[in-house]
């Protein structure tokens, strides 16, 4: 299944490769499933047939009863211990219990197992001296049946314990279930696994498959309109206040009154993001600027987050006045009488906009789009499947008892859900051969994928500065939908590349199966004329600043949340996922971009380059033809535009035979990866703000920084559209290429039949109708140019 590694040195070291796994079910005795071997089906694919088939020996220790407690102490501290030739699974042992419950499985791969029988022990734990044996059965491997999901699970048994010799005793049984199956079977997730029988205590928890859901995000539109009555403890002049809110971590703080009154006037919004359960509350404080350097607060109030009413249109919410909570001595002296009497009030209109998406991560690979009021959401289009099957030749990631060594796991994020394989412990090539599916509501989305070495169950790792270990990276993948065929399996694996301050390195190969499956073709082709974003992006649209801001929050509160999960998904996985430091200056990245723009302008030199060959008469056939062209053009001008649609169809049609065949990858000369100076990767990977010495530097460098990070997202921005020019005949989205083709076609017929006449006239007042006609919403085209693939999904 495996493609060996290229050389040291060698570009297609760095490039997509094709594998040909053995995918789906096939069973012992030969066949496949849906085929006439041992078992006959009539489903043509199965819940697991883009992974590898994995088969696995499970014992399931239910319970036991009547033992025999032991004649010297008369307790008795039972555990299993279950043995298949060199590796042995234990049960959690219970304090003075003759008939305990483990209902716990372990998990053996078959092709690890050396061992013609399965022994299942029963021993006393004994603190001090050796645990003492209590009784045992074997199992014949021949004899274990075989299980067939969805068959119902194998039924426990009572088996009475021999003793060392084989004999049967007369107390003492023990409930077992023991079959041969696969990673299909329910059993498989929670199981003990021998892949990880080193792995001790509370790693064990760390070493499981799981899925993790993204927290609920909501924008909180908080519109600080006016307060009333508003007293500064200096009571001789009146106070010149604004507003401060709070949700969490996250403080906005309104303008200053520009006038001095006791009542003022801001009608200004701020804007948080909260996550469900909604955990804080929304505190908001009135302060008084006393004099320059002094804030006084004068008045607060905390309002819980489920209180207010959800938006899910532009309509305005209503607004309401609450009662301000004195700061001071009223509150101090504890005169509620007072209070009661007087109090200052503010005004507001707050909501919780549910007709947005919360953006978390980079709009460049977004992967969800819907609004956050489920009610919003439409039906999906199609279903995406994943085997993430397995990792080659992976880098030694740290050391363990004096020798190197990865416990690698991949994490895979679309949408709401999040997954993680189990850890592989101990393996330079470790199998997964797991399978998720998603739904898909936009095709126009990505899906990212990292793997990452768990630094958490015990040996060295690297440290963050606070001493604290933290999983390494070892490389990510990304894929846009879009670049897939519908019901096609792609099976490719995929550089593993990771830029460190040494340079560019890579880490190793992942091999994915994915498979992109179509439910309304009509729906997909209906969304390529519309929004990315809900419409309420666009009708009312926030600042790039105020983006950026809630972005960043909205991935912290995503970071904290997944990280308080069991067993959690760490903060630097989260973070490198979501592409947290994407927005920092960097010097390679910046020459990256400016390098894109320059390739995109190779076809306009080019055209260039052979109009100056036509003017120079080198090829006298192509010349004469060229003034044939241009004279018919002078005399029937109306066959212009019909020419160039004709000529671009023809282009589309001749550029099929040379559509790419492969999803993206990480492409290192286009990300300038490989010709980058040591120093602009120090610079790259330089803290900020700056750790440079002199604090003049530090300003200057962090400035320069700030400003060229701009520049290099505008750049990237340009580039983006350039590229997506070309993507509409370069089939990399074969529907939007499709459609594209057949509407070049419609338009040189139409346009053909049309006098030019008319079609400039309708063209003309179209363009100069009146703003009554005109909808906020974009245009049909300009919502299916900026749903083109770029290469953006291809840097590093």
């Amino acid at each position: 299944m495996s493609s060996q590694a290229a050389p040291k040195g060698n570009q297609d070291d760095y490039k997509l490769k094709d594998t040909k796994p053995e995918l789906g079910e096939r069973w012992p005795h030969g066949g496949q499933r849906g085929g006439s071997g041992w078992i006959y089906s009539e489903r043509a694919t199965s819940t697991y047939d883009l992974v590898e088939q994995m088969f696995y020996l499970y014992v399931r220790v239910v319970k036991a009863k009547d033992l025999p407690p032991n004649p010297v102490t008369s307790n008795l501290d039972p555990y299993v211990e279950v043995k298949v030739g060199n590796y042995k699974g234990k049960t959690r042992h219970f304090e003075k219990k003759t008939s305990p419950e483990w209902k716990q499985v372990f998990a053996f791969s078959k092709e690890k197992i050396q061992s013609s029988v399965v022994e299942v022990f029963v021993r006393d734990k004994d603190m001090v001296a050796r645990d003492d044996y209590i009784g045992k059965v074997v199992f014949d491997m021949h004899e274990v049946p075989t299980r067939v999901p969805p068959d119902s699970p194998l039924a426990p048994q009572w088996y009475r314990l021999e003793n060392l010799r084989g004999e049967t005793r007369s107390r003492g049984e023990i409930m077992l279930a023991v079959w041969m199956g696969t990673q299909a079977d329910e059993a498989f997730p929670e199981a003990w696994h021998s892949d990880s029988a080193s792995v001790k205590g509370e790693g064990v928890y760390n070493i499981r498959s799981k899925v993790y859901v993204n927290p609920k995000l909501w924008y909180l539109r908080v519109n600080v309109i006016e307060a009333q009555d508003v007293e500064p403890q200096d009571k001789s002049q009146p106070p010149q206040v604004f507003v401060k809110g709070q949700v969490g971590q996250q403080v906005l703080k309104t303008k200053l009154c520009p006038t001095k009154t006791p009542n003022p006037t801001w009608n200004e919004d701020l804007v948080f993001v909260a996550a469900e359960p909604f955990e804080e509350k929304l505190v908001l404080t009135v302060e008084n600027k006393a004099s320059p350097g002094k804030d006084e607060v004068v008045a607060k109030i905390a309002l819980p987050l489920n209180k207010f009413e959800i938006r899910l249109d532009h309509r305005a919410v209503h607004s309401h006045w609450y009662n301000l909570e004195r700061f001071g001595f009223g509150v101090l002296e504890g005169d509620k009488r007072n209070e009661a009497k007087f109090s200052s009030r503010i005004h507001l209109r707050v909501c919780l906009e549910g007709a947005y998406h919360v953006l978390d991560e980079s709009t460049m690979y977004i992967s969800d789009t819907r609004p956050t009021a489920r009610q919003l959401w439409k039906q999906p289009i199609g279903i995406l499947e994943v085997g993430i099957l397995s990792a080659q030749g992976l880098q030694s990631m740290k050391t363990n008892n004096g020798k190197g060594s990865t416990d690698a796991y991949c994490v895979a994020k679309y949408g709401q859900k999040w997954v993680r394989t189990r850890t592989i412990t101990e393996s330079f090539n470790p199998k997964w051969n797991e399978q998720y599916t998603w739904e898909v509501y936009d095709p126009c989305t990505v899906i990212t994928f990292g793997v990452f070495d768990n630094c958490h169950l015990g040996g060295g790792g690297q440290t963050q500065g606070s001493g604290a270990k933290i999983d390494s990276r070892i490389g990510k993948v990304r894929i846009r939908l879009s670049t897939l065929e519908m019901d096609r399996i792609y099976t490719n694996s995929y550089p593993l590349l990771v830029l460190k301050p040494s340079g560019l390195k890579k880490m190793g190969e992942l091999q994915l199966a994915i498979r992109f499956t179509c439910l309304s073709m009509a729906h997909i082709i209906y969304l390529y004329g519309h929004p990315l974003l809900p419409k309420m992006h666009y009708l009312h649209p926030f600042t790039v600043n105020q983006l950026d801001s809630l972005r960043y929050q909205a991935m912290n509160i995503v970071a904290v949340r997944l990280g308080r999960a069991e067993p959690p998904l760490r903060k630097e996985v989260v973070e490198y996922m979501l592409d947290v430091d994407s927005h920092i200056w960097s010097m390679r990245r910046s020459k990256a971009n400016f390098f894109r723009i320059v390739s995109l302008f190779s076809g306009a030199i080019s055209m260039s380059r052979w109009l100056g060959e036509v003017q120079q008469w080198k090829n006298p056939v192509t010349t004469i033809l060229v003034h044939v062209l241009f004279f018919i053009l002078i005399c029937y001008p109306e066959l212009i535009l019909p020419t160039m649609f004709l000529y671009m169809f023809l282009i589309g049609i001749w550029n099929f035979r040379f559509r790419p065949r492969h999803p993206p990858h990480m492409d290192t000369k286009l990300s300038w990866a490989e010709a980058a100076h040591p120093d602009e990767l120090d610079e790259e990977f330089d803290t900020f703000p700056t750790s440079k010495a002199q604090d003049v530097i530090r300003m200057r460098y962090d400035r320069l920084r700030s400003v060229a990070g701009r520049i290099q997202t505008v750049v990237g921005d340009i580039a983006t559209q350039g590229e997506r020019f070309h993507a509409l005949l370069s089939w990399r989205d074969p529907r939007a290429t499709s459609l594209f083709v057949i509407f070049c076609l419609i338009a040189a017929v139409a346009l053909y039949v049309t006098p030019f006449k008319v079609v400039a006239s309708v063209a003309g007042i179209f363009w100069l109708r009146h703003p009554r006609f005109r909808s906020k919403l974009p245009s049909v085209h300009s919502n299916f140019f900026k749903r083109l693939p770029s290469r953006a999904d291809s840097m590093l």
